[in-house]
């Protein structure tokens, strides 16, 4: 919801009522997923702020990241963006370089993995994708990933959802169509 109001404001892609509509849809269904998986029912004011924080830097990242790509390849923005991150983690060099040595085999691969797949792979495939569709509507099939969460943790860890997880997982299904359904042309 935060990508589609920025892009709107700041990329000029407007305020079509079915994004609009189809993002509230699919957040109510993250909220209900969200209320439905937990047994204790105490909202901590600190994590919701975090939260809060977390979804503007990434919508603000999302939308400053979509004029870089009409200049730049998918690749290029993924590798300046890591860069950027690497420079700003330099002050923490020394301790990684001592820490590092006493790290298990299956941590540094899995360090490794982390680099290579959710990192360069994953984020180059979604600049790439930045770069095709409007910010507002490929911002708005994130809330898939709640979606997506609930079932890899069904699958892989025999987790079984909490009923209220399937009505908000429908409707996050639901809000996505909506955002990605186009209106009928006229003849």
């Amino acid at each position: 919801m935060i990508v589609a109001i920025l892009a709107g404001v700041f990329l000029k892609e407007g305020f079509p009522p079915r994004l609009l509509a189809g993002s509230l849809v699919a957040l109510l269904g993250a909220v209900i997923i969200a209320a439905g998986s937990g047994a204790e029912r105490r909202i901590e004011l600190t994590g919701v702020l975090v939260c809060l924080l977390a979804g503007v830097l990434y919508a603000a990242g999302m939308v400053a990241q979509k004029p870089v790509l009409r200049t730049t390849s998918a690749l290029q923005a993924t590798w300046l963006g890591c860069t950027v991150g690497m420079v700003a983690c330099l002050p923490f060099t020394p301790t990684l370089v001592t820490e590092v040595g006493e790290a298990s085999t299956g941590s540094i691969l899995g360090l490794i993995y982390l680099g290579v797949f959710p990192t360069a792979i994953a984020f180059t495939t979604w600049a790439y994708a930045l770069s095709r569709t409007p910010a507002g509507q490929l911002g708005a099939t994130t809330y898939l990933v709640p979606v997506v969460a609930a079932g890899m943790s069904w699958v892989l860890l025999d987790e079984v959802p909490p009923a209220l997880s399937f009505v908000g997982g429908a409707l996050c299904l639901v809000g996505v169509a909506l955002t990605r359904i186009r209106p009928r042309r006229s003849p």
